[in-house]
């Protein structure tokens, strides 16, 4: 064949693939191959082709071929390392980026595919450094700073991601991710505005962008409108039902809205874990029991000594493991510190899972109260798989649910033999391979709640909650109606749960009480346009803003415990009640109102008061809350002495029973390796 009509052919395949017509390209480059199969130009230009089109196991044999006439190529071995990377084969994948940076050191192009494959390895240290070179190689590398952004992001938080994110936009202001990344990074600063105009202008680039929608689901949930924000993760989930945080999110927002139904929220739940089912992983050789459910792993000897059915020689430590983004200064950590500190290390071997990037003083506490501690903050669900299962655990527990950075997709993959889900989340997973939630009988009630969860519900305890103090705490003071001539009710709560219907009760109360006033804290209500927004429904209310005072966040625990002296009557919010706001008042001698609704997020204030031996305190309904908190006012209006009696009763309630707590833990966990586990 005539070398210039070969030429020709090639030339007319390229305009085609330039022009995006690939079946003409294929043609041409077909023609070819066959007139010469070992053409390097041929086999390149066609498997690159194939590349982007998504073909990726016909351009990694047609790659294959090429680099085998052209060893030498270094741009064909990056495109082979490609087909590698999206075909999931990522230690071949790191081997033809690392061949392709040596056969061309100035290839930036290598040192960025190989800071996105060492990122999916788990090496993270590594991929920032490949990042990094991508960047000295080529200054103006907008998709280098992106990346490298996201992944300082998980390890080093938003602060140290801005000003990388902001240089990949100015760079390359079209590039849809960077706006996004940069919007969440200013989400997390509490730059709300300027977030939401960030992702708007992601969308603008790409209006299918399922991350941007979501993102944009998470700047409205900062601005507590939590419909506007289940909308725009619901459009996330249109385009892209495989986004699971986007899923989880909208699941939490759907928490705070009392009209969505008990019944609604199953099924959504359980819609969550069928589309996380769909999508796992085909069963490999190392994750899967001969002929056994593929969801479940050959865990041969993981329970040996544990009970295990024939089993005659000397008991070891059940290895129990706790994953969370939270084991930093958070209520999860509040609650779990005094149990791990009990918890019978003859029998248990604790491991701690930090999946944040987060570290103060609380991480070192349990850091020193765990027997392995693992950093896995921004860890790709496939190498922080590998890190739980060479732990080899008996259970996993999850303490996140449905929140934020959770790692619930995980979970289907069976890493533990037994896996369970406690504290971090009011409901159930949806998922089919999350054997136990860890409840009460006040929280989640026999027979009523146990139609509406994934899990077997365990009730471990009287209540599920083990409260722990602050070291620091002030003394509780009188209440500030005897001397300000009017009752204070106050709330400290997410600001998130202050519903409609909230409102409007509270309304009732303060027109029933004409000379008292709310005191509301929580973060960003000192802002003008979370103030303005919070007005707006307040007056659909009824409530009068010159009866409200808002107070933001405080950096110190012991200055927020002090702010309870303002307050003489704690009113909770409904449905979703709080937890560590209803246990800190309590502790600051403040009584707490709450309505126990039927669902678990809105019967945690039930459960405390229950353990506290205050069930007068919980109502059953509007008439009963209203009614309650109006009692509590006029005791607090004739009582001036320090508020005590609450505090030495917490002490002795359950809630603080520590050593007790840890052994009603401990006796569940291990009933649920035996073969008839103690549930309730």
């Amino acid at each position: 064949m005539n070398t210039a009509v070969l030429q020709e052919w090639l030339q007319t395949g390229l305009r085609h693939h330039q022009a995006g017509h690939w079946d003409e390209a294929a043609k041409w480059y077909g023609k070819v191959r066959i007139a010469r199969p070992r053409n390097f130009d041929a086999l390149h230009l066609d498997g690159t082709r194939a590349l982007q089109q998504g073909k990726y196991e016909d351009a990694l044999k047609l790659l294959s071929q090429a680099r085998r006439e052209s060893p030498q190529s270094a741009v064909c071995t990056l495109r082979l390392g490609i087909a590698h990377f999206m075909l999931g084969r990522n230690g071949e994948a790191e081997r033809q980026f690392r061949e392709a940076a040596r056969l061309d050191p100035k290839l930036a192009e290598a040192s960025f595919h190989l800071g996105q494959t060492l990122r999916r390895l788990g090496q993270l240290d590594e991929a920032v450094a490949a990042f990094r070179h991508a960047i000295e190689l080529q200054p103006n590398y907008a998709e280098a700073y992106d990346r490298l952004g996201a992944l300082l992001w998980g390890l080093k938080g938003a602060g140290a991601a801005e000003p990388i994110l902001r240089k990949a936009v100015e760079l390359d202001s079209k590039l849809a991710t960077a706006w996004c990344n940069l919007g969440l990074s200013w989400i997390h600063q509490g730059r709300l505005s300027d977030a939401l105009t960030a992702i708007g202008k992601a969308l603008e680039l790409n209006p299918k962008f399922d991350h941007a929608f979501a993102a944009r689901g998470l700047a409205l949930s900062k601005f507590y409108r939590a419909a506007a924000a289940a909308d725009a993760y619901g459009q996330a989930l249109k385009l892209n039902p495989g986004n699971f945080e986007a899923h989880s999110a909208r699941l939490l927002e759907l928490q705070y809205d009392g009209s969505v139904s008990k019944a609604e929220l199953f099924a959504a739940h359980r819609a969550f874990g069928e589309a996380v089912e769909a999508r796992l992983p085909k069963p490999t050789s190392h994750n899967v029991a001969g002929g056994g459910d593929p969801g479940r792993p050959a865990f041969d000897t993981a329970i040996a000594g544990v009970g295990a059915p024939g089993y005659s020689g000397p008991p070891r430590r059940l290895r129990v493991g706790f994953l969370s983004p939270d084991l930093h200064r958070h209520s999860v950590a509040y609650y779990l510190r005094p149990i791990l500190a009990h918890l019978d290390r003859s029998r248990f071997e604790v491991f701690l899972y930090n999946d944040m990037p987060s570290h103060d003083e609380v991480s070192d506490q349990l850091k020193a109260l765990s027997d392995g501690w693992r950093s896995t903050a921004g860890m790709p669900v496939e190498a922080l798989e590998n890190v739980l299962r060479e732990d080899r655990l008996d259970i996993l527990i999850d303490l996140a649910g449905h929140t934020g950075h959770n790692r619930l997709p995980l979970y289907a993959r069976r890493v533990a033999p037994v896996q369970a889900t406690y504290l971090g989340y009011p409901d159930t997973t949806g998922l089919a391979a999350m054997d136990y939630r860890l409840v009460d009988s006040i929280s989640d009630p026999p027979g009523s709640a146990d139609g509406f969860a994934t899990e077997r519900l365990v009730r471990f305890s009287s209540t599920a909650w083990s409260y722990e103090p602050p070291a620091g705490s002030p003394d509780p003071a009188p209440g500030p109606a005897a001397t300000n001539g009017h009752v204070t009710f106050g709330c400290f709560n997410n600001v998130a749960k202050l519903s409609d219907t909230v409102l409007r009760t509270w309304g009732k109360i303060l027109a029933a009480v004409p000379e008292g006033r709310l005191l509301l804290k929580g973060y960003g209500l000192t802002t003008p346009a979370l103030q303005a927004e919070l007005n707006r429904r307040m007056v659909q209310a009824g409530i009068p803003r010159e009866r409200v005072h808002f107070l933001e966040r405080t950096a110190d625990v012991a200055d927020h415990l002090d702010l309870y002296r303002r307050v003489d009557v704690a009113l909770d919010t409904f449905p979703y009640h709080g937890t560590t706001t209803t246990c800190e008042a309590l502790w600051m001698g403040v009584p707490v109102v709450t309505q126990a609704g039927d669902r678990h997020a809105s019967r945690v204030g039930a459960s405390l008061l229950t353990a506290l031996g205050r069930p007068e305190w919980i109502a059953e309904n509007e008439s009963d809350y209203i009614g309650t908190a109006i009692r509590l006012a006029g005791e607090a209006s004739r009582s001036a002495g320090p508020r005590v009696e609450l505090r030495e009763r917490l002490r002795g309630s359950a809630l603080m029973d520590h050593p007790g707590q840890a052994a009603r833990l401990g006796a569940a966990l291990e009933s649920l390796l035996s073969p008839c586990p103690t549930v309730s």
